[in-house]
């Protein structure tokens, strides 16, 4: 994943590349960028895009929140780790594909975190092992 700004139909924006399990990467363009904008599903429209400068925090899921909270040695490992080590961490537990998957991934989460481990141990961010990613098919 990468950090990326841009203009979308003259629009400024800044988003997260997500791995498209091919080795490359794909943007979502998400209904309130379209909205900036001013442009609609199907519409074509300029995208410039470049690295951006900053990272972007994780997206931290309410659940994973809950978790950190009532682990405090898991929480301030957190606030400790890296942006992009916690956008593993958040892509790693919300790529799970069944809830009790999703659960147990959060305590070994929370407790990987608080024993000292800052990066997920088995997690393939490529997608090109797991195909945990795709990017979604276009529309005809």
């Amino acid at each position: 994943m990468t950090t990326v700004e841009g203009r979308l139909g003259g629009h400024a924006f800044k988003a997260t590349l997500e791995p498209d399990g091919s080795g490359s990467h794909w943007l979502k363009v998400t209904r309130a960028m379209r909205e900036a904008a001013g442009v609609g599903v199907g519409d074509t429209v300029a995208v410039e895009v470049w690295p951006a400068q900053e990272q972007l925090e994780a997206k931290v899921p309410p659940d994973l929140r809950k978790a950190l909270a009532a682990d405090p040695a898991a929480k301030a490992a957190w606030s400790r780790i890296t942006l992009i080590a916690r956008r593993d961490w958040v892509q790693w537990i919300t790529t799970a594909k069944k809830a009790e998957t999703r659960e147990k991934r959060i305590a070994n989460a929370c407790s990987m975190l608080a024993t000292g481990k800052r990066e997920v141990c088995c997690f393939d961010r490529s997608g090109i092992y797991s195909k945990a990613f795709s990017a979604p098919e276009a529309a005809e």
